[in-house]
């Protein structure tokens, strides 16, 4: 059974929602900001793993642009699930690329000239860092009964914890 009531989600605009059997307005406003959060953070080491990807030089290139081309579409294949579980749950998401940046927190790279080694540790531990996040994210699911968003996060835990794993052993 769905329960219709208002809610106010992540500072956006009051909206009628349904909610999902079982899940309080609190947990939708809750879980609703912590995916968007993982979302913008998904879309900042989507854009970083790119430029990257782009801007690799030196003998290991063909290997490392095309390990980074792998990860950079495994990244952005979890962002659309991402959204529409927080649509899914009655919540809003992130309308434009400037909402994304205000809510990252993964750092950009903007630096004219990175060695590959220093890209692939930075990337290593952007991922380790958003293994991290997502662990947040998964406990708060948990505490609120989310199931079902729980385990989503348990492939993305996987996901970024195999890139990482690659990465680390990239530049050992």
């Amino acid at each position: 059974m769905m329960d219709m009531s208002l809610t106010k989600t992540h500072n956006l605009a009051v909206v009628a929602t349904t909610l999902p059997a079982g899940i309080s307005a609190k947990a939708v406003s809750e879980i609703s900001a912590s995916l968007n959060l993982i979302l913008a953070d998904m879309f900042a080491l989507f854009f970083k793993t790119k430029n990257f990807h782009w801007h690799m030089t030196g003998p290991h290139f063909r290997d490392y642009h095309l390990l980074l081309d792998e990860q950079s579409a495994q990244i952005f294949a979890a962002t659309d699930p991402i959204a529409e579980r927080v649509r899914k749950l009655g919540g809003t998401t992130l309308r434009s690329m400037v909402h994304a940046v205000r809510l990252q927190r993964t750092a950009d790279n903007d630096a004219d000239d990175v060695a590959p080694r220093d890209m692939l540790a930075e990337l290593l531990e952007d991922n380790q860092k958003l293994v991290a996040r997502l662990r947040e994210a998964h406990a708060l699911c948990d505490r609120h009964e989310d199931v079902a968003s729980a385990s989503l996060i348990e492939n993305w835990i996987d996901e970024a914890e195999g890139r990482a794993w690659f990465l680390a052993e990239t530049i050992a």
